[in-house]
């Protein structure tokens, strides 16, 4: 009895201090038209009164939106310009005909020149979106300073090949909004602690629609195909500054992959797994993350890589 009473408690308990602080930051919510597509971003203005060190630039990964940085990105705001933006297809952007890495570069550029992020400006890209991220670097690395993997797995191109081409089907309408929240699971299926923030990041994730709720996606944006590119030549001809970020115990990133990715990057690159963490690894451990993206990012600012 006392087992069930607990976990009715810890169900219930508030989420910590921190994160209720990061929710209480306000930020702007924007649109910028790409190719004939309106592309939304959130925006968070640094707050330092002091010289600032340049702006952010966080991108999702597959099926996500720019809320899975919003507990995030706060504390980054005190010196950076952030912004986290929903790629096409994704979030609270309008939908393609065709998606690619070549537009979505395009709308990364679009939302660093529209939210006015400055010229020190770093990306940071999560799963696909460090993928996507890869691209903009290779087209675009001498207009950024840097660019962060965190958890994006880039294989040698005769494993990739072998991956089974997934059809989309149609998404699933539910009759209700909490039907529809109790049905949200983080992809690749993981168990996270951190229930407040599945929680935080499934709310997000839903629409209502006339047949009822569902997922904010296009099914078409989640075609494998998109995973068919040629990532590990972006990521060998980027010119900026590159880290690696992954979970150590990522389903996705095994030490195989980490040491190949590391292969295709300029020497000294940082390359840091953080423990009791797996692909979702800012989920695991936020604060963890927080930490070593900020340290990277005062390496990079005081020129130590």
């Amino acid at each position: 009895m006392e087992n069930k009473e607990e976990n009715k408690k810890t169900k219930k308990a508030k989420p910590p201090l921190w994160f209720q602080w990061a929710m209480s930051q306000q930020s702007s919510s924007h649109l910028v038209d790409v190719g004939n597509c309106p592309i939304h971003y959130l925006l968070w203005k640094a707050t330092s009164k002091t010289k600032k060190q340049g702006g952010l630039l966080f991108v999702h990964g597959g099926g996500g939106h720019s809320h899975w940085w919003s507990f995030l990105a706060p504390f980054f705001s005190n010196d950076f310009e952030v912004a986290a933006l929903d790629l096409s297809g994704m979030g609270e952007s309008g939908h393609r005909a065709e998606y690619s890495a070549e537009i979505r570069s395009e709308e990364l550029l679009k939302v660093i020149e529209d939210a006015n992020l400055g010229e020190n400006v770093f990306v940071i890209g999560h799963s696909f979106g460090g993928l996507t991220a890869t691209k903009f670097a290779q087209k675009y690395g001498k207009l950024i300073s840097g660019l962060i993997l965190a958890d994006s797995p880039i294989r040698p191109p005769e494993i990739n090949a072998k991956r089974k081409v997934r059809r989309m089907g149609n998404k699933k309408h539910y009759a209700d909004y909490k039907t529809a929240l109790d049905r949200f699971r983080l992809m690749p299926e993981q168990d996270c602690e951190n229930d407040f923030l599945v929680q935080h990041i499934g709310h997000h994730s839903i629409k209502e629609e006339q047949e009822g709720w569902t997922w904010k996606f296009d099914g078409k944006a989640m075609h494998n195909r998109r995973f068919t590119e040629p990532y590990h030549t972006y990521l060998e001809e980027i010119s900026c500054k590159t880290a690696l970020v992954y979970g150590d115990e990522s389903s996705l990133l095994d030490i195989k992959t980490v040491n190949y990715m590391t292969s295709l990057m300029k020497e000294g690159s940082p390359i840091v797994g953080i423990p009791e963490a797996k692909h979702h690894l800012f989920l695991d451990q936020p604060i963890a993350f927080i930490a070593v993206i900020r340290s990277i990012l005062h390496q990079w600012n005081n020129k130590l890589f």
